[in-house]
């Protein structure tokens, strides 16, 4: 749900009444995972998809059918022989939707209101909501805050709440969706109910140090990823608004002073452009001890052995270098900046995914995979 916050929380604002549906777990081999959401309004209007295409239409009639009565469920889609071109997933695998009506009547619409709100801002939220358990708490939700603060509630015993919403609060802080096992009282131990709980969190940062033509290309594919891209130049001249006006932020500082005082977390991604022993040495140097997703720098073979010799000697480990991912990209063959920044784009998100980087005709590994 929270990934299309943006247009239901103006559908929420003009007083719409419509129907969500979320997948809150998959098996095996499907296209969206956890947290990916189709809704209708009752106009009939839908925006979002759950599976890319395979049991849209299926869904549709689901969340036509919550608004017409008022109840929240869930329903499984998986490939069978008789459905697979019907309602089923062709590729084999299985999704659990969760369909939920936010009427004006639903209890929880305030709640989802102020969680698609949240969401919209980009702000840190995450919503608890029962996919398994009573069916009397089927309908009811759970915003908790970055803060451990929350709203709603599940209706559940009296300790359930707060059990959920540290539950909650933990996913959050890791910006993960999934689920949850607990008992009815509230207890940790698993079996009475499971909880889909829906992270929303600021998009993550990439840091493209360089303000080179390459780097324009990469900041392009940057936001195309979805993150929240950061030009920084010691120069001037060139880190202009004029030369990268897709970038979310520029700066003009010494890379290595910035890369020190800005925010980074476990999602950051630092794309080093300059190949200039000047730049790099002393970014690198404080890039490859910070808990970072990915660190990488552009430059020929030859290059990369006089940056690892210079690192060596301003003391990294060789576990610290060996996270560097230098020369930074897939081996594509690129040639222009647009090609090589789709190379640095696919080993940005084959690291992150747990991807091989390799053709898949040919290959026996899972499409779809946990990293």
């Amino acid at each position: 749900m929270l990934d299309i916050a943006g247009e239901l929380h103006r559908w929420a604002e003009e007083g719409r009444e419509f129907a969500v549906a979320t997948v809150v777990a998959v098996g095996g081999s499907a296209p969206r995972g956890p947290g990916a959401a189709l809704a209708v309004d009752g106009a009939g209007t839908v925006i979002g998809s759950v599976s890319g295409g395979c049991v849209e239409g299926a869904v549709y009639d689901l969340c036509a059918q919550a608004l017409r009565d008022g109840r929240t469920v869930v329903e499984r889609f998986g490939y069978s022989d008789e459905d697979a071109f019907a309602v089923g997933l062709t590729c084999g695998g299985v999704i659990d939707v969760l369909v939920t009506p936010v009427g004006a009547a639903a209890p929880a619409r305030p709640v989802l209101r102020a969680a698609l709100s949240a969401a919209a801002r980009g702000g840190p939220a995450a919503v608890a909501r029962v996919v398994q358990g009573p069916a009397e708490l089927f309908g009811t939700a759970l915003l908790v805050h970055a803060d451990g603060s929350y709203e709603g509630g599940l209706g559940g015993a009296a300790g359930l709440d707060g059990t959920a919403a540290a539950e909650a609060r933990a996913l959050l802080d890791a910006g993960r969706t999934g689920t949850v096992g607990l008992s009815e009282d509230g207890s940790h131990c698993p079996g009475g109910l499971t909880l889909f709980v829906e992270s929303s969190v600021p998009p993550p940062r990439m840091i493209v140090f360089g303000a080179i033509d390459f780097a324009a290309a990469l900041v392009r594919a940057g936001k195309f990823l979805g993150h929240h891209v950061t030009v920084c130049d010691a120069r001037p001249v060139f880190a202009t608004r004029t030369r990268f006006p897709d970038a979310d932020d520029i700066v003009v500082d010494w890379p290595h002073r910035y890369l020190r005082r800005t925010d980074t977390d476990g999602r950051t991604v630092l794309c080093v452009l300059t190949h200039d022993a000047r730049f790099d040495v002393p970014l690198l140097t404080e890039a490859l001890r910070m808990p970072v997703a990915f660190v990488g720098a552009m430059g020929s073979r030859r290059t990369h052995a006089d940056r690892e010799r210079r690192l060596r000697e301003a003391g990294l480990t060789d576990e610290e270098l060996a996270r560097l991912r230098s020369p930074i990209g897939l081996d594509l063959g690129a040639r222009t900046p647009e090609e090589t920044a789709l190379s640095i784009a696919a080993e940005i998100v084959a690291l992150r995914r747990g991807g091989t980087g390799l053709p898949l005709t040919g290959t026996a590994e899972p499409i779809h995979r946990a990293a």
